[in-house]
């Protein structure tokens, strides 16, 4: 009984992420005829940036910005232009901000290089701090001490105090 429940939860995860996955826009008047043309749109819409939702691709997007970038993608591979200058044409057009990976360049260089610096600053603080805590092993822990013979009675007067409810002097 324990093992056909478990099976049954897998298959039903299973099945709603089959149905949340995301599924291509694109329509099936978009669609070229020739696969080839059609695969390559395909990889060039896939690093395309959906200017209207801005973290999607255009091949993802419902948006009719999306769609008409899909279109312009397929004439320009109708035309015969290779991969490289249908998306020189759409950063001519749109701006480099269209590429989902954008072009390694000075201008992007802070975009590139942020994530390796940031993550060698993490590694050497990890480090600096690992070999602070081996130099002072006593001190890296400061380990639990009980409350010595006079805290103890102060702290059982206190107690004390808070249990016996308050004296009234008798109003006259």
């Amino acid at each position: 009984m324990k093992w056909s429940l478990t099976v049954l939860q897998i298959l039903m995860v299973v099945a709603s992420l089959a149905v949340v996955s995301p599924a291509g826009a694109v329509n099936p008047d978009e669609i070229l005829a020739d696969p080839v043309l059609e695969a390559r749109a395909r990889d060039i819409s896939a690093e395309l940036r959906c200017l209207v939702c801005q973290n999607q691709s255009i091949d993802d997007s419902d948006a009719p910005l999306a769609r008409d970038l899909r279109l312009l993608v397929r004439e320009r591979l109708v035309a015969g232009d290779a991969d490289s200058e249908v998306f020189d044409f759409v950063v001519a057009r749109y701006g480099e901000f269209v590429l989902l990976k954008p072009y390694f360049g000075l201008h992007t260089l802070a975009l590139w290089g942020a994530t390796p610096v940031v993550l060698l600053i993490a590694i050497a603080a990890l480090i600096i701090t690992r070999r602070g805590q081996k130099a002072r092993p006593g001190k890296a822990s400061v380990p639990a001490v009980g409350l010595s013979a006079k805290e103890q009675e102060v702290l059982a007067s206190l107690q004390d105090e808070s249990s016996t409810p308050p004296k009234h002097e008798a109003e006259s």
